[in-house]
């Protein structure tokens, strides 16, 4: 039995890992959350994983667990993950982003683990504002990061490549492009559709769902297809190197919704909202994950439209 480290457990990605890897049926998980309420994401798992309550801010907690632990692998997913909070709260995103991941490395550095795999979930939003002769977007693209979440999720990224570089760690990093599904919160695009249409069948809201950018255009991935490329990176990755990891497909966000609302009965208006608009938006982002697919012949098995319906239907049951 490998013991396996998840911060971020009850998160959308580590609830969805976390059910995986007891599927395979060869690993005992421990993983960090932060409050009570996220908790209900791994409800059909509980009692058979150990959830532990763990603010990665506080250094001598994180210390204690990670030495006592002592961990085979660690996958890093715990952080403040929402690019349009990080506008209203950029401080807050860079210091509790980067704080924990150096507190994390810095645990499993003091406790000279240095045959634990530990995975650095990055992000595709580093690359920002790519030109159009940049795409599809492979891992040598500059980054042009536009909100201050994709500034921490770099920072991130070359710390985990700085801990490999001086002190040895077996650090594979990762930049999954977007990954959707049931579970994730209404505060990213393909959830805040799925839960407005879910109120609006339920006749908890009128019938008008709001918008913000709908011709930016996105590479999706089903969440359940991404947590198996994270354990595939660990196993197959090299270790130092880093990987992008999406779908090489590319949607405007007006077909995702006109996706969504062919699933519905209900005659639903469109109406822009200029809050949920961001001050800066990427307008494409297609991955190229040919380096990443060479290396563990991974590729997503789950359509676009099975996961749209799956979404709409876990909302379908929460509201």
């Amino acid at each position: 039995m490998k013991k396996v480290f998840i911060t971020g457990i009850t998160g959308f990605a580590g609830s969805f890992l976390a059910e995986y890897l007891l599927s395979l049926g060869n690993f005992a998980i421990k993983g960090t959350y932060l409050t009570d309420e996220s908790l209900s994401l791994i409800a059909g798992i509980k009692e058979k994983i150990e959830p532990i309550k763990l603010n990665l801010l506080d250094d001598k907690k994180v210390n204690l667990l990670i030495d006592e632990y002592k961990p085979d692998i660690v996958f890093h997913l715990a952080a403040l993950t929402s690019p349009a909070d990080s506008f209203a709260n950029p401080a807050a995103t860079i210091t509790n982003n980067v704080t924990a991941q150096i507190n994390l490395l810095e645990a499993i550095r003091k406790s000279k683990l240095l045959d634990t795999k530990i995975l650095i979930i990055s992000s595709a939003d580093v690359y920002g504002i790519v030109d159009k002769k940049d795409l599809p977007i492979d891992e040598e693209t500059s980054f042009r990061p536009t909100n201050t979440y994709s500034v921490s999720k770099i920072a991130q990224d070359f710390l985990g490549f700085q801990y490999f570089l001086s002190y040895g760690l077996k650090i594979i990093r990762v930049r999954p492009f977007n990954h959707i599904g049931p579970r994730q919160s209404p505060k990213f695009v393909v959830a805040s559709f799925a839960k407005q249409i879910a109120e609006i069948e339920n006749g908890k809201t009128e019938p008008t769902i709001f918008v913000g950018n709908l011709s930016a255009k996105r590479d999706f991935t089903d969440v359940r297809d991404m947590v198996k490329a994270y354990l595939l990176a660990l196993e197959k990755g090299a270790v130092g190197d880093v990987y992008n990891i999406g779908s090489g497909s590319s949607y405007r966000i007006s077909e995702i919704l006109d996706k969504l609302l062919l699933l519905s009965k209900k005659n639903i208006e469109i109406k822009v909202d200029k809050s949920r608009f961001r001050p800066s938006d990427e307008q494409e982002l297609i991955c190229d994950r040919k380096k990443f697919t060479d290396k563990t012949g991974w590729e997503p098995k789950i359509a676009l439209e099975t996961t749209l319906k799956d979404t709409l239907d876990y909302w379908r049951k929460i509201i």
